[in-house]
């Protein structure tokens, strides 16, 4: 299903006609409130990339749950149990509402790069990333009112050319690694340094629209 250019547009509600005291003409009101869609995260970037597919939430309301990964949990399980985990808090909190949660780990094999505490954690993790290959999965997770749930995997592998020691310097020295798995942003800096991307480019920003989309629409989401 293609989104039109100016946005999606949810379909047309049912309407009462109705008759105002003291005027001779029916006036038109909607019957009922659109079923909400909540996005589950406190990350301006995921808002941004619902927005460029013409998707605007009516609640953003982060979960904030434990997100360290388990003992002996590969990256694959842990990006789709986070994602879950932060849906069940969302829909806790708003029942009766379409949730969209989504989790974001940076791997190379089977470990996890979280998002560094420091410049000096942030060095140690690009200049592993250096000249080399990693994935990046992003799990995602979608719960419709009345508890039916649905998640898919974005998985993505990314290539870094070999960084120079100027180049790491001025990834380092434009902080966006603050905040970032695996302390880097795609769409940042980084991106100059890419020289192979296989997989959802949207995914590594952090929401698959493809996926997102599809699990909403599954789930009986309507589009605005």
């Amino acid at each position: 299903m293609q989104p039109p250019c100016s946005g999606w547009r949810r379909e047309a509600v049912p309407t009462d006609k109705r008759r105002r005291p003291g005027y001779g003409k029916a006036v038109t009101e909607p019957a009922a409130t659109p079923i909400s869609l909540v996005l589950a995260s406190a990350s301006p970037r995921r808002l941004n990339l619902l927005a460029q597919a013409g998707v605007k939430p009516d609640a953003v309301a982060p979960a904030t749950i434990e997100e360290a990964p388990l003992k002996d949990e590969t990256p694959r399980l842990t990006a789709l149990r986070l994602a879950r985990a932060k849906a069940l808090a969302a829909a806790a909190a708003h029942p009766g509402a379409f949730i969209v949660a989504a989790d974001t780990v940076v791997a190379v094999g089977r470990r996890i790069l979280g998002k560094p505490v420091d410049e000096a954690h942030a060095r140690s993790m690009l200049a592993l990333l250096s000249g080399r290959a990693h994935k990046v999965l992003t799990g995602v997770a979608v719960i419709a009112p009345g508890g039916r749930s649905a998640a898919r995997l974005s998985e993505t592998r990314v290539k870094f050319k070999r960084l120079t020691a100027a180049e790491l310097g001025a990834l380092l020295g434009c902080g966006q690694w603050k905040g970032a798995a695996g302390g880097y942003r795609i769409q940042g800096l980084a991106g100059a340094y890419v020289t192979a991307l296989s997989g959802s480019y949207t995914g590594v920003v952090g929401l698959p629209l493809h996926e997102t989309l599809s699990l909403l629409i599954g789930l009986g989401w309507r589009a605005r």
